[in-house]
C-alpha cells in the first residue's frame, strides 16, 4: 500500500512489506479518540442522577480506568495476528458464527457517529445559529471522506488535530483554575449510590465501546511488537483525556448549567481568553469529526465481515467506499431524528455495554488463557478450519452472558428488572455477564487443542 493514496485492504492479513507504525503514536491516537465533547458530554450524565460535581468525576474517572483496561488488552491483538479486531472473533465463534457479536458491534460504530451528529448540530445551532441539517451534512461528509481513505490518513487526521486542540484545551483548563471561566452559578447535586454507579456504568462503557476496533489501528505494525507496551500506550492514551476532560465536564455541568458540552466549552473559553471558546469549539468539532471517521471504518470492517462470511469479499478499496457510504446514509438519516444528546449518549452506551460485555470478556480470555496468542490461520480465512461455521462453546457463552445480564437490567423508560428493584436502582448487569461470558468459555475450552499456527508465521 502506498501511503499517500486509498487503502487497499480491509479484511486482509497485512503482508510484511507492509509493516509500519510505532507503538508510542498509539498514545495520542486514543487520546484523541477521547479528547473531544463527546468526553465532556459523559460528565453531564453525572447531574442527571443527583451527582454533585466532584462524585461525578470520581464515577466517571474510576469507571474509565475499568473500561479501559479491558480495551487495552485487544491492543496487542493487531500486531500478533494482522487482522482486523472482529475478524478475529472467528476463532471463539466459528466462521459464520461471528455474526452473533457483529451485530453488536455494528450497532455501537452506528451508535457512536449518530451520537456524535446529535452533539455537534446541537452543539453548533446553540452557539452560532447555524443550521443543523446542513452541519450534519458537512460532518457526515467530511468523517466518511477520512474513512474512505482508510488506516493511514486516519492516524494522520487525529495526530494532526491532537497537536492543534492540545494547546487550546490546556489555555481553557488554566482559565478554569485561575477563575476566569465564569461558573459562579450555585453548585447543583449531591451523592447516591445508585448515580455513582450509573455514571460508573456509563463511562466504563465508553472505552468497552472502543474494544471491538483497537486492533483494527494496531495491525499494521511488527508481529514482534511488545504487548505490554503497546497495551500500555493504548490505555495510557484512553484513560488520560478522560482523566482531564470529564472534571471539566462536571464542571460545566454543575456551575455554568449549560444544556451541552460543546456551548460549555464555547461559554467558558471566551470567559477565559476573547474568543478562545469560538476557536477551540470548532476545533473540538473537529476532533469528533475524526472521531468519527474512526467509527465509520470500523463499522466498514464489521460489515464487510458478515458479508465474507457468506461469500468472499474481494480486497481492494471498492467494498470500503461502498460500505463507509451506505454507514453514513444511515448515522447522518438517525443524527438528524434525535436531539437530546446527553440523553441519547447514557441510553445508547448502556444498551451497548450489555451487548459487548460478554464479547470482550469472551475474545481476552480466548486470546491471553486458552489459546495464549497461538491461533490457526484457517481460523479466520477458510470455512473449514478448526472454529468451524458455527462455534457452539463461544456462542451459547455469549448468549449465557447475556442471559445472566437480563435479570438484572435498568434501561431507562424501557425495562427495569427485578434485580435492579432488589439492589434499590443499582445495575451490576454488565459485570454479571462479563464474568459469566468468559468464565464459561474458558471451562468449555478446558480440554480443547490449539494449533500455534498464527497467520504471522
Amino acid at each position: 500500500m502506498t501511503r499517500a493514496t486509498i487503502e487497499v485492504r480491509h479484511l486482509d492479513h497485512v503482508p510484511e512489506n507492509e509493516w509500519h507504525g510505532k507503538v508510542w503514536r498509539q498514545g495520542p491516537f486514543w487520546f484523541l479518540g477521547n479528547f473531544q465533547p463527546f468526553t465532556l458530554a459523559l460528565a453531564f450524565v453525572g447531574p442527571l442522577v443527583g451527582l454533585n460535581g466532584l462524585w461525578t468525576s470520581l464515577a466517571g474517572i474510576t469507571g474509565i480506568l475499568f473500561g479501559a483496561t479491558f480495551m487495552a488488552a485487544h491492543a496487542a491483538q493487531g500486531p500478533v495476528l494482522g487482522l482486523p479486531q472482529m475478524i478475529q472473533s472467528r476463532a471463539q465463534f466459528g466462521y459464520r458464527g461471528v455474526i452473533v457479536p457483529l451485530v453488536a458491534t455494528t450497532l455501537t460504530f452506528i451508535g457512536f457517529n449518530v451520537v456524535t451528529v446529535v452533539i455537534i448540530k446541537q452543539g453548533l445551532f446553540d452557539i452560532f445559529g447555524w443550521n443543523e441539517t446542513v452541519v450534519a451534512v458537512l460532518v457526515s461528509a467530511a468523517a466518511t471522506l477520512v474513512a474512505i481513505y482508510g488506516h493511514d490518513w486516519i492516524h494522520r487526521v487525529v495526530l494532526s488535530v491532537f497537536w492543534v486542540s492540545l494547546p487550546l484545551w490546556i489555555a481553557l483548563s488554566l482559565g478554569i483554575l485561575a477563575h476566569h471561566a465564569g461558573g459562579q452559578g450555585s453548585l447543583t447535586g449531591g451523592f447516591s449510590a445508585v448515580g455513582f454507579f450509573a455514571m460508573f456504568t456509563v463511562a466504563a462503557s465508553y472505552n468497552i465501546t472502543y474494544a471491538p476496533c483497537v486492533s483494527d489501528y494496531s495491525r499494521y505494525l511488527p508481529p514482534d511488537t511488545s504487548r505490554w507496551r503497546i497495551s500500555l500506550a493504548v490505555f495510557l492514551g484512553a484513560i488520560g483525556s478522560p482523566l482531564w476532560l470529564i472534571p471539566l465536564g462536571a464542571w460545566m455541568a454543575t456551575r455554568l448549567h449549560v444544556g451541552d458540552a460543546l456551548t460549555g466549552i464555547y461559554v467558558a473559553g471566551n470567559a477565559t481568553v476573547a474568543r478562545l471558546g469560538t476557536v477551540l469549539a470548532l476545533v473540538a468539532v473537529a476532533a469528533l469529526v475524526a472521531a468519527m471517521s474512526i467509527s465509520a471504518y470500523s463499522g466498514m470492517l464489521s460489515i464487510l465481515t458478515v458479508v465474507d462470511s457468506f461469500r468472499p469479499v474481494r480486497s481492494g478499496a471498492r467494498a470500503r467506499v461502498v460500505t463507509v457510504l451506505a454507514l453514513a446514509v444511515v448515522s447522518f438519516t438517525l443524527g438528524v431524528m434525535f436531539e437530546n444528546a446527553t440523553t441519547v449518549l447514557s441510553d445508547w452506551l448502556i444498551v451497548m455495554l450489555y451487548l459487548l460485555a460478554p464479547w470482550t470478556s469472551i475474545n481476552l480470555v480466548d486470546f491471553y488463557f486458552v489459546r495464549r496468542a497461538s491461533f490457526a490461520a484457517e481460523d479466520f480465512t477458510s470455512p473449514h478450519g478448526t472454529s468451524g461455521m458455527w462455534r457452539r462453546r463461544g456462542i451459547g457463552a455469549y448468549f449465557l452472558g447475556i442471559a445472566v445480564e437480563v435479570p438484572f437490567m435498568s434501561i431507562p423508560n424501557f425495562y427495569q428488572s427485578p434485580g435492579t428493584r432488589w439492589l434499590h436502582g443499582v445495575d451490576i448487569s454488565w459485570i454479571i455477564g462479563l464474568l459469566v461470558a468468559g468464565g464459561a468459555y474458558h471451562f468449555a475450552s478446558r480440554h480443547s487443542s490449539v494449533v500455534s499456527t498464527g497467520p504471522r508465521d
